[in-house]
């Protein structure tokens, strides 16, 4: 092996500023400030989404339920919002629903379906009516012509309990037996002497007299008894005559005023048989409104209690509304449940406390999500329906029968010991439109084999456009309409450009247009406040990047502290010099919504072996599956490319240094190959060069996510360390598209203090980072003896020639000692 390798090559040379920070031309916009814009009819970008929305939102067919999938903040709500609307103009007013008391069945509620608005009338009417019986049937009870015939049917009940009174006592009386009135009822008792004998008289008469009158007490006793028993059929009579009377009576003024309410709802069967119920139960029930005029003004109660009480005893004729429509507003219902929990969704019976039991009945049945939006459209949020127990399952079984029933969770789980009630399903005719991300939409897809059948549909909103001028300005409409909207001041041009660079940033795509605009708007909105703070009409370009600084400030703390336990060396990174076998490499840590880039230290050690490739982290499971994968094409590149006549006898360790927690991707994947190839050939690598980007086993180096974040990171641990000109971070060439970095970035390697180095192959890269030719295979198969490759094949070959000497010795020795 040929002796330490000497750099002969200088640094590359980065791209130019121009490419990595592509800015908007504010002079190209055609406009002073977004005043002069014409804002956006619409979303822009979202064709593909807003189709989906019209089709499910028009669509007849049932189970064409949407499900809005996209990142939040693009829109989603507002634009399912906006076209529902329009959509909801072209659909009927759907029909008022109400539930009435089932006379036959209390437990049974019937549930009626009125024209739209016409469920306040029925309700109204009901009341009115009650109330006008309740003053004109105890006033009809009052009447002369009631009187008289109450008095007839008491005066002839009287006749025939007394005539056979009468009649026993005279025969009684012609046997010298008297009946007698006592406080406890009748009883006989012997004459003797023209009066009623006494009991000390009666005990000195002879035996054989005594035996003479109780034969014929006894006798008279059964013929008393039997009459007496007639009593009870009496009375049976009297209150069924007055019952018929009361009903006869009644009947003249309920039906009138029940033909009254019929005469308004003539056209609806259901109505009209339902107070056909009405009128006979209030015929067979006037006492109720006698009793309600005999309560009055007295009873032990205080008058709100007796009140309550007297309002609850005509519950059995009110009307419970569950859902209402204005005729007057011509659009179909548009419902969003933030709350769509199993009650919210589909209505509740509730109890109330009666003498300490609870009790409910019709008029407790409350109104669920799905009333209100039937025949429109439900808006709900996926996660959280799901969250809550049994509401999807629930959901699912009322779009599949088309009816709303109504079941509480105590008694689905058998909780509850009340009355309750049955009430009749309601028909279900509406529109679902679920808003949740991607990954929910894929579980449900995957595990829900219902979801399929009931959501036809999905709108997926796009989170990125591509950035060209048409695209550029229709954004600005929108950014004017955003504005306009939450009453903001006017934006200049330098201010719409700075907004739609910091849109490019957030696309990670120097050629797309973030659509999250959320994020966008709540620049805008913090800009806004430093421009009125500043007493001023315009929003400026300089606001919008204060907003853009400051909403980075308040979540730096965490990379603060981490550039500080860099420049303090409690984490060793170094940004200068060479070292053999240790290079940086660069990840994004990410919190919540805070993301940025950090450099880790990466370290590799090679020694003769079996053709063992050490993943540290995957020892002891911190390395994530993405990484191990990495790794092992490494193992791979190198089986391939180097000593292919020769065993692998290898042994060689990588590990991200200082690293305690998990680490998974393999971004990393090219500089621990770049480490790797260093501790083969002993070529030290350039600290001031940190390296991302992934590898194949071809050794060409791929695209990785969050470059951006990735530069940034290594620029500030290089800043805090001080800026040479020789440091900069070498990425994919793939990556180039993608780079849209700071000002202070592009202007320190404007001012050739710091480069960005494109990528495409290992070669590449290892000459950058040691300064040493890579070096190509010749046509007798060598690669050149001082380059990496040659350096990194002969420190192989010579692993396999230790390996081999040193499996022959030890062969030899094993001879020796067998002999």
């Amino acid at each position: 092996m040929a002796g330490k390798p000497t750099t002969s090559l200088s640094i590359p040379p980065g791209l130019p500023p121009k490419r990595l920070r592509v800015e908007c031309d504010p002079e190209a916009f055609g406009f002073q400030t977004t005043a002069d814009l014409k804002p956006a009819p619409g979303l822009v970008g979202q064709e593909r989404a807003i189709d989906a929305i019209k089709l499910s939102a028009s669509i007849g067919h049932k189970d064409f339920n949407l499900y809005v999938l996209g990142h939040e903040g693009t829109g989603r709500h507002t634009a399912v919002t906006d076209l529902l609307t329009k959509a909801a103009i072209a659909r009927p007013v759907p029909c008022d629903w109400v539930y009435v008391n089932n006379f036959d069945a209390p437990h049974l509620p019937t549930a009626i379906r009125l024209e739209p608005g016409t469920a306040a009338i029925l309700k109204n009417a009901m009341q009115q009516l009650v109330d006008d019986l309740a003053n004109e049937i105890p006033a009809l009870f009052e009447s002369e012509d009631y009187q008289t015939q109450r008095r007839a049917i008491e005066e002839e009940l009287g006749q025939k309990h007394e005539e056979p009174i009468a009649e026993f006592s005279e025969r009684a009386q012609a046997e010298n037996v008297a009946l007698l009135r006592t406080p406890m009822g009748f009883m006989l008792s012997a004459i003797v002497g023209g009066k009623p004998i006494k009991p000390e008289v009666y005990e000195a008469l002879p035996e054989a007299q005594r035996k003479e009158i109780d034969a014929k007490i006894e006798t008279l006793q059964a013929q008393l008894t039997s009459i007496l028993e007639r009593g009870p059929e009496l009375e049976k009579e009297h209150r069924q005559r007055i019952e018929a009377l009361h009903a006869a009576m009644a009947e003249r003024v309920v039906s009138l005023r029940v033909q009254d309410v019929t005469r308004q709802f003539h056209n609806n069967a259901s109505v009209r048989s339902y107070l056909e119920n009405v009128r006979r139960d209030m015929t067979s029930n006037a006492e109720l409104f006698l009793m309600s005029a005999q309560q009055g003004n007295n009873g032990p109660f205080p008058e709100v209690i007796r009140k309550y009480h007297q309002d609850r005893q005509f519950d059995r004729y009110a009307v419970n509304v569950m859902v209402s429509h204005s005729a007057e507003t011509p659009s179909a219902p548009i419902v969003t449940e933030d709350l769509p929990s199993l009650p919210h969704l589909t209505g509740r019976i509730e109890h109330i406390s009666e003498m300490g039991a609870l009790s409910t009945n019709f008029t407790l049945i409350k109104p669920g999500a799905l009333h209100r939006a039937n025949g429109g459209y439900l808006i709900l949020d996926a996660h959280r329906i799901l969250s809550e127990p049994y509401a999807w399952d629930t959901l699912k079984r009322c779009l599949q029968s088309r009816a709303i029933s109504i079941t509480s969770l105590a008694e689905r789980f058998s909780f509850s010991s009340t009355v309750t009630l049955e009430p009749d399903p309601i028909p279900l005719d509406v529109r679902i439109v679920l808003i949740g991300d991607r990954r929910l939409h894929m579980l449900l897809q995957l595990l829900d084999p219902e979801f399929g059948q009931l959501f036809k549909i999905q709108a997926d909103f796009e989170d990125d456009l591509p950035r060209n001028a048409k695209n550029t300005r229709a954004l600005a409409q929108v950014v004017a309409g955003y504005a306009a909207k939450e009453d903001l001041k006017p934006m200049s041009a330098p201010a719409v450009a700075a907004l739609l660079d910091h849109a490019v940033r957030l696309a990670d795509d120097s050629k797309k247009l973030t659509l999250e605009l959320g994020a966008l708007t709540d620049v805008m909105r913090e800009a806004d406040f430093y421009a009125a703070s500043q007493k001023r009409d315009l929003i400026s370009g300089a606001d919008i990047n204060k907003a853009i600084q400051q909403a980075e400030h308040r979540t730096a703390r965490i990379k603060e502290r981490m550039q500080e336990a860099v420049a303090r060396k409690t984490i060793q990174i170094d940004t200068t010099g060479e070292v053999v076998g240790q290079i940086n490499g660069l990840a994004v840590v990410g919190m919540g919504k805070t993301h940025f880039g950090r450099p880790s230290r990466i370290t590799a050690r090679a020694r003769m072996g079996t053709g063992k490739l050490v993943d540290i982290e995957r020892e002891v499971e911190l390395g994530g599956p993405l990484h191990s994968k990495g790794v092992l094409i490494l193992g791979g590149y190198l089986a391939s490319h180097y000593a292919l006549d020769v065993p692998m006898s290898l042994h060689a360790s990588l590990v991200f240094e200082q690293s305690y927690g998990g680490i998974d991707g393999d971004s990393a994947s090219s500089a621990e190959l770049y480490a790797l190839l260093s501790a083969l050939s002993g070529a030290p690598i350039r600290q001031g060069l940190a390296v991302t980007g992934s590898v194949n086993q071809n050794g060409e180096v791929q695209a990785i996510g969050g470059v951006n974040d990735k530069i940034e990171g290594f620029f500030d641990t290089c800043t805090a360390q001080r800026l040479t000109g020789a440091q900069g971070v070498l990425i994919p060439a793939a990556n180039v598209d993608h780079l849209m970095l700071r000002k202070d970035v592009v202007d320190a390697a404007a001012a050739g203090k710091f480069r960005v180095i494109p990528i495409k192959t290992i070669d590449q890269g290892i000459e950058a980072l040691t300064g040493i030719p890579a070096g190509k295979r010749s046509r007798s198969g060598a690669f050149p003896k001082d380059s990496i490759n040659g350096l990194v094949e002969a420190q192989l070959r010579s692993f396999a020639n230790s390996r081999r000497s040193f499996g022959a010795s030890q062969g030899d020795a094993r001879d020796q000692e067998q002999a």
